[in-house]
């Protein structure tokens, strides 16, 4: 694969009969991604308005990055540092220079796998994108090798939702919380609508902080703020989802994960809420549905430490063991839909991959190699 200049980052190509996407050099950033479906192009991930321009010095590395879906580790920043050791926002694995380690294309599936070695905390991390062959679907596998000691990580991917409401469900959860501490500061431009620390058990319920509520599952709402909630995943079922249903675009995204590898969803809804540089009022109508093991979007050093999450039995951090590799497993995808399928209730777990159905009573299908949640072999 050779490397070709896509929307400012130099990029790697992998492509199936059905999907084809953009892997950056820096970061690993997967994006742009083009579904086939129907005969129709889906791209349903956004990309940062300010990929082609030039950036002051001192702006994160991962800011002139930003599109798609990444993998971060530690998740997050809060600017303070954990035993000597300082992260960029979102760690080395979103903003450092990944090597191309193989590519393979055996006509049943396309795989690319990068490799990166740490420098702050030393160890490799091993990255595996699959494309399967008939399926509108990516397969993301991090590997952790070498490292040693608590740490918190996740995936960032990001949707660019239509000006026609999208409907967001889940899998159940334990309980949601909206961010317990500021997320924007106003006097310096950025602007937030939650009620700050708020518990919810609903996504349908969650406090304003004007008074009242809002439903968090029909988005773009809120213009003009900045928000973050999390959902403690359930740890009863074998494996734990999103999705979003596009009704008019006729399509549904879902990711598929293991809830006791990423522990909770953190939902970032940015929808001009920031106004200052490079933001300027113009990332909107985006949603992060990341899928994380993590402090909200606090960092190392707030996930390691007794938090209001892991007090209440939640994990933030999992124990690395140089020994043991750790294997991140994420599956997202579409799906067509029929008329009539809105918010998805229930996603069901076939030979041959998933259904999703409707609370409507409708439902749709979607191939998919389950069996890769469950893998901890190369």
């Amino acid at each position: 694969m050779k490397l070709a200049a896509i929307k400012g980052q130099a990029s790697w190509p992998l492509k199936s009969d059905r999907v084809k996407l953009w892997i950056t050099q820096k970061g690993g950033h997967v994006g742009p991604v083009t579904f086939s479906l129907g005969g129709r192009a889906i791209q349903p991930y956004s990309v940062a308005p300010w990929a082609d321009e030039r950036l002051p010095a001192d702006a994160p590395e991962v800011l002139r990055i930003l599109r798609g879906d990444f993998f971060c580790m530690p998740f997050g920043d809060s600017g303070q540092p954990w035993k000597g050791e300082k992260h960029p926002p979102h760690g080395e694995v979103a903003c450092g220079k990944w090597t191309l380690a193989r590519t393979e294309n055996t006509g049943e599936y396309s795989e690319a796998e990068l490799t990166l070695r740490t420098k702050i905390r030393r160890g490799r991390v091993r990255k595996i994108i699959r494309l399967r062959a008939g399926e509108t679907v990516v397969y993301s596998r991090h590997v952790l090798e070498g490292t040693s000691g608590p740490m918190c990580f996740g995936h960032h991917p990001m949707l660019l939702f239509p000006k026609t409401s999208g409907i967001l469900s889940t899998s159940p959860f334990q309980f949601g919380q909206v961010l317990p501490c500021p997320l924007e500061n106003p006097a310096q431009g950025g602007y937030s609508s939650l009620k700050q620390g708020a518990i919810f058990h609903s996504l349908q319920k969650v406090k304003l902080a004007d008074g009242g509520y809002t439903d968090l599952s029909r988005y773009p709402a809120r213009e003009g703020f900045e928000d973050l909630a999390l959902l403690a995943t359930s740890q009863k079922n074998s494996f734990a989802w999103t999705a979003v249903t596009f009704p008019g675009e006729r399509f549904v995204w879902f990711a598929l994960k293991d809830p006791k590898v990423l522990t909770a969803t953190l939902l970032w809804m940015s929808n001009g809420g920031r106004h200052y540089p490079p933001w300027n009022g113009r990332h909107r109508n985006v949603m992060g549905i990341e899928d994380i093991t993590g402090y909200f979007n606090q960092g190392l050093a707030a996930s390691v430490r007794p938090n209001p999450l892991n007090r209440r039995g939640v994990k933030t951090t999992l124990m690395l063991n140089s020994a043991k590799p750790l294997f991140i497993n994420h599956i997202t995808g579409i799906a067509a839909i029929p008329s009539g399928f809105e918010q998805v209730q229930k996603v069901e777990k076939t030979s041959n991959g998933i259904i999703l159905h409707a609370k409507s009573g409708r439902k749709t299908h979607a191939r998919v190699e389950m069996s890769f949640l469950d893998q901890r072999k190369l």
